[in-house]
């Protein structure tokens, strides 16, 4: 007998199924769809953030050649209302303009002309009302009100105790107080928000999206507009980006209006780039305030922290995103006394919403940047003050919760201090050439996965065999460029000895992939994979029984999965998969496996508002060093060398798992030295690429990125979530880097020249308290 084929997928690179359609260009996104009869569709936006309509006349419009509809509010049906958690977001606008952008008329036409022409064509006159664009404003007593349901702007509010809570902080030898305030960050994604939908001829409608959520998508809509949801169907191909700023509607309701109206041509909608400036979510801006206790030795002792973060006009995801951030805001520490205390709020300013780290950024910026503060204050090693805090298994996170499944932010740690960049840091400050300043700068983060409690965080996998012997992979959770869609190829094949690329993939389409929740939250290949593999584990049981019912005297444990094949070991003769598909009936070649993601147990103190998510009981971590180089004659920074250290478990593809490290980093470092998408009075300033700067390639730094591997026993295969933690930690490395260098106390990014050479020339020494 011979050898048993035998792949080994897992913990190996692997060339991704859509590498070669991509870099050669014949990859098909939703805006990449074009017809000889389609029809475009596009909005009439208001101009100002607060104001009444008075009056809105599109008879000029309807008029114009080439226009087939122009519909408004009225023409809406069902509720008008949008919102993943909370229905506050009209599709289009009755009465009150609450944001700049918001949508007020829908038109339908033959060309992209005709359809300028309408949107120019329509009358809108509005009454500027007084708005409130501080969230503190926006607190006080007498403030204008965004929504009328919202009676003190509060979109969502949470307060979060354990042990004595923040009392008395005087016992306390140390006590550190640091506020940072927070900007806006464009998602910037290469693809703006597109798609294309038909209307057949039984009324059904077939939508074609750049999407995170297809399926929840379906939902949302069909509440919205008052359709069977059967009625739709959503197909998501490959993104062109989406970082949470897809994770929710955005062409799609109106796609499916246009397409009641263009008597069965396709309609496209795809909005520019100054569109989806305008009209997308932000990472939300907000300002977090400190104050954190520790004994003589640097153990920490006590936490009080408040949050404000600036929801924006719609409250779209804004309060799990803020659950997030009180979850994080005490780092992964061993904190005994703890307050925290968050508020989302209304603004007439653009709406927040996620964006890759759903609120850990935020908090890790002001959390790490107390810690450098304290280790100043103590003379003691940033590094040693982490490791004698940090977490370990068992032990109660700051929010009361156990941790219970795999830690490896200590194997981190321990990994930093042994890299040469780490041990040779002094040696490299000191070589910084004339009129230049260098500092070193280490942040430690953990992120939670998936959904959390209240949330069903679960996925459907399908596994069938064609006659002609393929595997098909039917996947339902997109693959927004992460490449998890290859990631699934690989999980399969390893289970079923087949080669990944042989492994044939189906992209998300509500008809014919089974129901999975978002692209988001860490969560997409832990939760889908564990499905998937017991899909494929099922399938894999039921080809060797059917071979050993068709061989009169075998057992299944007689065969074995050979790559496009099964062998019969006694005897070594083997049979095709094709061969042996074509003996199945149609419901012996599909397997179906359902998973459901674990919560913790814990019962915690909590008081919240509008909030749902916290805490999780599974984290992956993360330390990251930053080395910067600061010009003191123009204020630039420059990066130097990255090191980031990542524990997430077992690694599945060790290409993707750094492929998403570096590209974290990069997206990080322009939050903290380039990005800010400023809006003054709820009016943006920022109209396209040529007023928001985003770091280019002479920008990243060479970036080292190690992996610890400790196994997570609830993963596949030992695997955690990778997609979110490289850029939590990179705002708080850069921060404590640039103190180091000059001394200043960074606590607005993003750290540009005018800002860090106004602080240079604000203090001629270094801060003592820094």
């Amino acid at each position: 007998m011979g050898q048993i084929p035998r792949t080994s997928p897992i913990g190996t690179d692997a060339t991704r199924p859509d590498a070669w359609t991509k870099v050669s260009g014949r990859e098909t996104y939703a805006a990449d769809f074009y017809a000889p009869n389609m029809v475009w569709a596009g909005l009439k936006r208001a101009s100002v953030p607060c104001a009444r309509i008075t009056s809105l006349d599109t008879s000029r419009a309807r008029q114009l050649s080439g226009v087939l509809a122009v519909l408004t509010a009225e023409d809406v049906p069902g509720s008008n209302a949008t919102g993943l958690i909370h229905k506050d977001q009209p599709i289009l606008v009755q009465d009150i303009i609450r944001r700049q952008g918001d949508p007020v008329a829908l038109v339908v036409a033959e060309t992209r002309k005709a359809l300028d022409q309408a949107l120019e064509s329509i009358d809108l006159e509005l009454e500027e009302l007084p708005g409130v664009y501080d969230p503190q404003a926006a607190l006080a007593d007498g403030a204008p009100l965004v929504h009328a349901h919202a009676a003190d702007n509060v979109i969502a509010e949470i307060t979060a105790r354990k042990g004595d809570g923040a009392q008395d902080f005087d016992r306390y030898p140390l006590c550190i107080e640091h506020t940072v305030t927070l900007p806006r960050q464009e998602h910037a994604f290469l693809e703006t928000e597109a798609g294309w939908a038909r209307q057949e001829a039984d009324g059904r409608i077939t939508l074609t999206v750049s999407t995170q959520s297809p399926h929840r998508d379906r939902l949302e809509l069909s509440e919205a507009l008052e359709i069977d949801f059967q009625d739709l169907r959503i197909a998501a191909p490959f993104l062109g980006g989406g970082f949470g700023g897809k994770d929710g509607l955005n062409v799609h309701p109106y796609l499916v209006l246009a397409a009641r109206q263009a008597d069965g041509r396709p309609v496209k909608m795809h909005w520019p780039r100054s569109e989806s400036f305008l009209a997308g979510t932000k990472r939300m801006p907000g300002t977090l305030t400190y104050r954190l206790g520790a004994e003589e030795d640097g153990r920490l002792a006590a936490l009080d922290c408040r949050i404000v973060l600036d929801g924006g006009a719609y409250s779209h995801l804004n309060g799990e995103v803020l659950s997030m951030c009180v979850e994080h805001a005490g780092g992964p520490y061993r904190i005994p006394h703890v307050h925290i205390h968050g508020r989302c709020v209304y603004t007439n300013n653009p709406p927040g919403g996620p964006f890759r780290g759903f609120g850990v950024p935020q908090a890790a910026a002001g959390m790490e940047r107390c810690m450098d503060i304290l280790a100043k204050r103590l003379d003691m090693d940033p590094l040693h003050l982490r490791r004698i805090n940090v977490l370990h298994k068992g032990e109660k996170a700051p929010l009361g919760n156990t941790v219970n499944h795999s830690v490896g932010i200590d194997v981190c740690l321990d990994r930093t201090a042994d890299h040469p960049l780490w041990r040779e840091r002094n040696t490299w400050r000191e070589q910084a050439g004339r009129f230049k300043r260098r500092g070193v700068g280490l942040s430690c983060v953990w992120h939670g996965m998936g959904y959390g409690p209240k949330v069903a965080d679960y996925a459907t996998a399908k596994i069938e065999l064609t006659e002609q012997g393929a595997f098909l992979v039917d996947v339902g959770v997109t693959d927004m460029g992460q490449g998890n869609a290859g990631t699934y190829a690989q999980i399969a094949a390893e289970i079923l000895n087949q080669d990944p690329g042989s492994m044939q993939l189906v992209l998300p389409d509500t008809d014919l992939t089974p129901p999975c929740c978002s692209s988001a939250a860490s969560r997409t290949t832990y939760t889908y994979g564990r499905a998937l593999i017991e899909a494929a584990r099922a399938m894999h049981k039921r080809l060797r029984e059917k071979a050993a019912v068709m061989s009169l005297g075998s057992r299944p444990e007689d065969f074995v999965l050979i790559p496009g094949g099964i062998r019969h070991l006694r005897t070594d003769r083997q049979m095709s998969l094709s061969a042996l598909s074509r003996k199945l009936n149609p419901a012996e070649r599909i397997s179906h496996s359902h998973w459901q993601a674990p919560q913790p147990p814990d019962v915690l103190d909590l008081e919240t508002k509008n909030a749902l998510g916290l805490p999780h009981c599974v984290f992956s971590h993360a330390v990251h060093v930053a080395f910067l180089e600061v010009d003191e004659l123009t204020g630039q920074v420059r990066v130097l060398d990255y090191l980031a250290v990542t524990e997430a478990g077992r690694i599945i593809n060790p290409q993707l798992f750094h492929q998403q490290i570096q590209g974290g980093v990069a997206q990080g470092l322009g939050y903290a030295l380039f990005e800010d998408y400023e809006v003054q009075n709820g009016r943006t300033r920022c109209p396209g690429f040529g007023a928001y700067v985003l770091p280019m390639s002479l920008d990243v730094p060479d970036i080292c990125s190690q992996a610890v591997q400790i196994h997570e026993e609830s993963g596949p295969f030992g695997m955690k979530g990778v997609g979110e933690i490289p850029v939590d930690a990179v705002l708080p490395a850069v921060a404590n880097a640039l103190a180091d260098a000059c001394g200043i106390r960074p606590d607005r990014p993003p750290f540009t020249p005018e800002r860090v050479l106004g602080a240079l020339k604000s203090s001629t020494t270094k801060d003592e308290s820094a």
